[in-house]
């Protein structure tokens, strides 16, 4: 089913808050809106309001730094590396931007690459797959942050609120409590939800409110609340992640692991480490020529979440020593450039034999609890959960 078929029945209007400016949230207000052009009625768009705690949208991060001498930039996707489109709802709606050129497919060569524990040997490294356009990976070009930028742009009926945090929802009972103390009228059967910030200050009245946290903020932001699906929001488990980030200031200066001169070549590296998983070569990426040299690597999941509250200093210095170990540098070839990011909620745990647990909804309050992580918790998830939502929302207008 397409977005265009879940928009068959006609919205009435609603006000619609999405708490979480990420994927799921760019996307839910997307398709939202297609909806309600399906109508062709002005009466029936939503009134869309997106509150982000940052200050910018969506889940593809970039980070990036300019060299004074040079004026390129190293440049690090920090998050989501690509993304894959395996249904064809998905695959139709990504076509505009692959035919803008704003995604491309990335054809990587992937090798496996295994340590030397002898610093003056070179790693093992194995061909293990090239991603090609039968199994497309796609990335944004010329940053990863570029299509959650157009995604956000692209919103005619949706207002983004940033460096805003939405105080839990029991504030909004406690407002309830509070009207009903002082004898002023309040309609008990209203639907209508008050959220407020941090401060106590109200941030509006809504038809629906749409969570799309990670699961581990979405507890905080639902406890005591009275929300009927509490207990399933800790279902899925999340583990966090490490990213290193690496530069050099040439690419006669890189390791010789690095240089594309070893056999086999390679863009992306599976690591057979306790620490690293993966290593990114960004400068290789299509669309990328002009970046100086730089390189993501990102951690284990399971070491991640097992050192998630150490100190970043501390965390920084073991990456760097696996990676130096991986990518065989001496002092010669070190990277110039290093920094270092921690997910708290990277990555859900996929139990393939157990059936996703899809949007939570409460619909007696017009609560809705959705993210990635209520599927497999890739990219291409958020759209099939916004999909869920925006359905679940128009088969009650």
């Amino acid at each position: 089913m397409t977005d265009h078929a879940l928009c068959s029945t006609v919205l009435s209007a609603p006000k619609i808050a999405i708490i979480g400016g990420g994927l799921t949230g760019l996307l839910t207000a997307t398709l939202l809106e297609h909806a309600s052009n399906q109508t062709g009625s002005s009466s029936n768009t939503p009134q869309i309001t997106i509150f982000e705690k940052s200050r910018s949208v969506g889940r593809l991060a970039t980070r990036y730094r300019s060299d004074s001498k040079t004026d390129k930039n190293w440049q690090w996707s920090f998050g989501a590396q690509f993304f894959t489109a395996k249904t064809a709802d998905f695959q139709q709606f990504i076509a505009p931007w692959l035919d803008t050129g704003l995604l491309q497919p990335w054809c990587a060569e992937v090798v496996e690459l295994t340590p030397s524990s002898d610093n003056e040997q070179p790693p093992n490294i194995q061909s293990k797959e090239q991603w090609d356009a039968v199994h497309a990976r796609y990335i944004s070009t010329p940053k990863m942050t570029s299509w959650g930028r157009e995604l956000a742009a692209a919103l005619k009926y949706t207002t983004i609120v940033f460096k805003t945090r939405v105080a839990p929802l029991a504030q909004y009972l406690q407002y309830q409590n509070q009207q009903q103390s002082q004898h002023q009228t309040f309609n008990q059967n209203s639907k209508k939800t008050e959220l407020f910030d941090e401060t106590g200050a109200s941030l509006g009245w809504f038809d629906w409110v749409i969570c799309t946290a990670p699961n581990g903020q979405a507890v905080e932001l639902m406890a005591d609340s009275g929300f009927s699906q509490q207990d399933k929001i800790t279902k899925p488990q999340m583990q966090a992640c490490y990213t290193l980030m690496l530069g050099w200031d040439d690419v006669q200066k890189l390791p010789e692991t690095l240089k594309g001169q070893l056999t086999p070549q390679w863009d992306v590296a599976y690591l057979n480490s306790a620490i690293l998983d993966r290593v990114f070569i960004e400068h290789q990426k299509p669309a990328h020529d002009e970046l100086l040299p730089s390189v993501t690597i990102h951690a284990r999941n399971d070491w991640s979440e097992a050192h998630v509250d150490d100190g970043m200093e501390s965390v920084e210095k073991q990456l760097l020593q696996a990676a130096k170990q991986a990518l065989n540098w001496n002092e010669d070839s070190a990277p110039s450039q290093t920094d270092c990011h921690r997910w708290r909620y990277a990555a859900t745990i996929v139990n393939k034999d157990a059936e996703e647990l899809g949007i939570l909804i409460d619909a007696t309050k017009q609560w809705i609890v959705s993210g990635d992580w209520c599927a497999k918790g890739n990219i291409e998830s958020c759209y099939r959960i916004a999909q869920q939502t925006v359905k679940a929302i128009v088969q009650t207008q």
